[in-house]
């Protein structure tokens, strides 16, 4: 049952960590589902099934990775796509790491993750219908001023959980002239540093709970991982390139509206839970309990 449980974690994080639904949203509630809310070893096993879903993405697009490292120095494209990269991802780090702890102590709960499903859903419905004439088609025409634009969408992701990284970026892309397909790939080139910098920080405050006996779980979740997101990834540029984003709008709403319905009369859909930060960590195995704790999902 925990390698199950490991497999249908890796599965929801490597299909939505890429799509504009929020992982963050879908992984609260299928931890809740399994009974595995507030337990710091599976919080640690959900930010670190993050890194196969990074190198799913360095792994389709190691090519074009290779090209842009080697044409630093002689391709302006390489240079400017570089360079907006760092000016993208600086935005998260000034602005996103500082103001990470109150965000996951106050806002990581099911109510404020349901109304950012729903208030996310109407704004791709919202972006589809009126910016929808786009100026630049390819991520190596990206100018530097329109990265940085998007590296504050993405902030916004960070700062309202249930938002969604990609949805924010991509979204927050087409708002600024780029195509579908453009956001897309920028999106999937702008999580490398962002979500790499934020799992690496994360798990230096949960490494203390793992242990070689977890090994067989992670390595699970982390293939399931892996794979999911590959599919995920080539799926979802081949989708972009012909259709729109309102079904994954509509998606949200309604997911958004269930999740509303289902935590409307819980006290912890609302509150933090009472927590002493001065008692000692549990260090319980995998398949054990834990005292409850907030949780700590890298927000996307």
């Amino acid at each position: 049952m925990t390698l199950l449980k490991a497999a249908v974690l890796g599965l929801v994080e490597g299909i939505t960590e890429f799509l504009p639904v929020s992982s963050t949203g879908h992984l609260i509630l299928v931890q809740s589902w399994l009974g595995l809310s507030g337990d710091r070893k599976w919080n640690a096993f959900i930010i670190f099934i993050q890194l196969p879903a990074i190198l799913a993405v360095v792994w389709l697009y190691r090519k074009k990775i290779f090209d842009v490292v080697r044409g630093l120095r002689s391709d302006p494209s390489s240079r400017r796509l570089t360079i907006s990269l760092i000016l993208a991802t600086l935005p998260a780090a000034i602005i996103g790491i500082p103001t990470e702890d109150w965000v996951e102590r106050h806002l990581f709960r099911p109510f404020p993750v349901a109304l950012a499903l729903v208030l996310g859903g109407v704004a791709i419905l919202l972006i589809e219908r009126f910016f929808t004439r786009p100026r630049i088609d390819d991520v190596d025409s990206i100018p530097v001023k329109t990265a940085v634009g998007v590296g504050f969408m993405q902030v916004l992701a960070m700062l309202f959980p249930g938002l969604s990284r990609s949805g924010a970026t991509i979204m927050g892309g087409m708002t600024l002239g780029l195509s579908r397909t453009a956001a897309t790939e920028f999106s999937f080139f702008l999580a490398i540093p962002a979500m790499l910098g934020a799992s690496i920080i994360k798990m230096g405050d949960v490494a203390d709970v793992m242990t070689a006996e977890d090994i067989p779980v992670f390595a699970v979740g982390s293939i399931v991982s892996f794979l999911s997101a590959l599919i995920v990834i080539r799926a979802l540029i081949r989708y972009v390139s012909r259709n729109t984003f309102t079904p994954f709008a509509w998606y949200r709403i309604v997911f958004g509206i269930i999740l509303l319905a289902f935590y409307w009369n819980r006290q912890d859909a609302f509150q933090e839970p009472a927590v002493d930060a001065d008692a000692p960590a549990a260090e319980a195995p995998v398949s054990g309990a834990a005292p409850p704790a907030p949780i700590v999902v890298a927000a996307s």
